[in-house]
């Protein structure tokens, strides 16, 4: 849990500062924002060491100096989260979390209800490019095309993932890829279905899994190991747009630049999704309101998150952090994050006819 201390005061909205179209900076400088004094952030993980709680702090701590209020970040995991929310039409409670928003809904996790019918989406903020698949450095897997044809040619490759969100939607693409590939052999893409980051380590380190979805920031460490070391492992896939990587910084993380990174995305590292498309999923992260939060609340968000990244200084220390500065308004984040449910949704349906 983290307090960001700042003094209270009500807010005066100047909406008209982040450009609110055809609206006079006058026509708002009266206005009051309504955002309450102070605001809790409720986000969908229990850890205060992942990827979550550490984007979340850093745009709620610029976002609480922007708006001069208070902001607590509270890690409460998702379905106590969901329940915070339905809880506070009056913004009191706001949450932030990532894909595994509407990805849990897709797979009928228990406690996810359509996030795009419940609540109302607002902005995105950062992607995570790191999104990574690892096998053991002495694996005789050299990729993640070798993968697909063992695979395809009879072999029980054991996949340890986190069921129900970013964690499982890779092994679903690498699925529909055999299924693709080698029609009737996709069985051989085996879940293991597991939990933290550490368990799913834990389970490649015992060799009770040839593949692990993890992350370049969790498990970049053990691609330094030399091979003899149990817990060496390497990448054979990243999920992320080539695109999205293109963005980070050239020194990357660790003693794994960009460059080497960009080898394990498409088109370099081939999970076809279509006749002319590779998978690709960026881990997206972004605000989620209660369905009655006041549309100026919602405004003033924007607004304010607007101008904290045009200030540039989050922008920063997100790439040092190895996020992807993504900032979007409400209505294009919710256009584009519905987009992105509906094309996963179909190979997540695949995989399941």
């Amino acid at each position: 849990m983290k307090m960001i201390k700042n003094p209270l005061r009500k807010l005066v909205c100047a909406v008209a500062l982040a450009g609110a179209a055809g609206t006079s900076m006058s026509s708002f400088a009266a206005a009051e924002c309504p955002i309450p004094d102070n605001v809790r952030v409720v986000i969908g993980s229990t850890s205060t060491g992942g990827d979550t709680y550490q984007n979340s702090s850093l745009v709620a701590d610029h976002l609480a100096k922007e708006l001069d209020i208070n902001m607590k970040v509270d890690a409460v995991g998702a379905v106590p989260a969901f329940r915070a929310l339905e809880r506070s039409p009056n913004g009191n409670t706001i949450m932030i979390f990532h894909d595994m928003a509407y990805l849990g809904h897709l797979y009928d996790v228990n406690g996810y209800g359509n996030v795009f019918e419940k609540f109302k989406i607002g902005p995105s903020v950062a992607i995570n490019p790191g999104n990574a698949y690892l096998v053991p450095k002495d694996s005789p897997y050299q990729s993640i095309e070798e993968i697909i044809d063992a695979a395809g040619n009879g072999e029980e490759i054991k996949v340890a993932i986190q069921p129900g969100g970013v964690s499982e939607i890779g092994f679903s693409a690498l699925k529909n890829a055999v299924k693709r590939e080698y029609p009737g052999k996709e069985g051989n893409i085996v879940a293991v279905n597991t939990g933290s980051q550490a368990d799913k380590n834990q389970l490649l380190f015992n060799d009770y899994a040839d593949v692990i979805n993890g992350s370049v920031q969790a498990n970049e460490q053990f691609t330094r190991l030399p091979e003899s070391d149990q817990k060496a492992m390497r990448f054979v896939w990243l999920t992320a747009r080539n695109e999205t990587i293109q963005k980070a910084n050239s020194e990357g993380l660790g003693e794994t630049t960009r460059e080497d990174l960009l080898n394990y995305v498409s088109p370099n590292a081939s999970v076809p999704m279509t006749d002319k498309q590779n998978f690709t999923f960026d881990k997206e992260f972004f605000f989620i309101y209660n369905k009655g939060t006041d549309q100026k609340i919602v405004d003033c968000i924007d607004n304010a998150l607007k101008e904290v990244y045009a200030k540039g200084d989050i922008k920063k220390r997100q790439k040092e952090l190895f996020f992807i500065p993504n900032y979007m308004p409400s209505s294009e984040a919710s256009k584009h994050l519905k987009g992105k449910m509906a094309d996963y949704k179909k190979i997540i349906n695949n995989i399941q006819s």
